[in-house]
């Protein structure tokens, strides 16, 4: 049985970490490299940084902040914002990143996960899906949840997969930031149909809702920002309640 990862995240806006509400309502959580540092030493398994605004300002994610990043940790790291093609990949994996995540470039031109995916592997690719439940249908939406979209979440993870991404992020963005819990159902739904890795995203607030996406959820990793951020729940606590729980998890 695969060990479950804690994947702390850095959400990067004008080289800041910031953290909001439901996408919204941004506020500071420190300097990226101090944090990605702390959670490195602190036993992470990974870290995900996402440059939230890359695709909205037009601009390519920060390759100077991810060579500093990865100078500062040992575990693995991926890297999303604004990437849409092999030269930017190329451009992040030689800045230190381990893997890289695509949203918006994917459902705007699909064939570049089998593009990206043939180039650098699978186990590069990670492909992001911001998810909201609308009239009872979850719908993909991108440009940092900006932008609806007719994709349903289910069919468009099963393509994603089908197509070479090694993983699927998958956030709620009903969830994101409430601290209420992750979406189980959706995560479960999701993760009984694919054979590849989900992380799951958006919600976390306590140590048993890491508990319920992991059992309920089937989630293969469990993604969050916040509670991490402003010292809420510190990784290695985390991880000694998972094991306590019976969750299989690195020590």
């Amino acid at each position: 049985m695969l060990t479950k990862r804690i994947i702390p995240c850095l959400d990067i806006k004008d080289g800041r970490t910031v953290k909001g509400v439901n996408f919204v309502q941004l506020r500071d959580a420190g300097d990226p490299v101090e944090l990605a540092k702390i959670y490195s030493d602190e036993g992470a398994d990974e870290l995900v940084f996402l440059d939230i605004t890359a695709t909205v300002d037009k601009r390519k994610t920060l390759a100077e902040l991810v060579t500093k990043v990865a100078k500062a940790i040992n575990i693995p790291f991926t890297v999303g914002g604004g990437i849409s093609t092999v030269e930017d990949v190329k451009v992040l994996l030689a800045a230190g990143a381990d893997k890289i995540s695509i949203n918006s470039a994917a459902v705007k031109n699909p064939v570049v996960i089998d593009q990206m995916a043939r180039e650098f592997g699978s186990q590069c690719i990670v492909v992001a899906i911001d998810t909201r439940n609308v009239d009872g249908i979850d719908f993909v939406h991108t440009h940092g949840g900006r932008k609806p979209t007719l994709l349903k979440t289910q069919a468009w993870a099963q393509e994603v997969a089908d197509r070479g991404a090694g993983e699927v992020l998958l956030t709620s963005m009903d969830h994101d930031g409430t601290k209420a819990g992750f979406a189980n159902e959706l995560t479960a739904e999701i993760s009984s149909a694919l054979s590849i890795p989900v992380i799951a995203s958006g919600g976390a607030g306590s140590m048993p809702h890491f508990k319920d996406v992991f059992t309920f959820g089937k989630a293969d990793a469990a993604l969050a920002a916040s509670i991490f951020h402003f010292k809420e729940i510190p990784v290695p606590t985390l991880k000694e309640y998972l094991i306590g729980e019976g969750v299989s998890i690195r020590k």
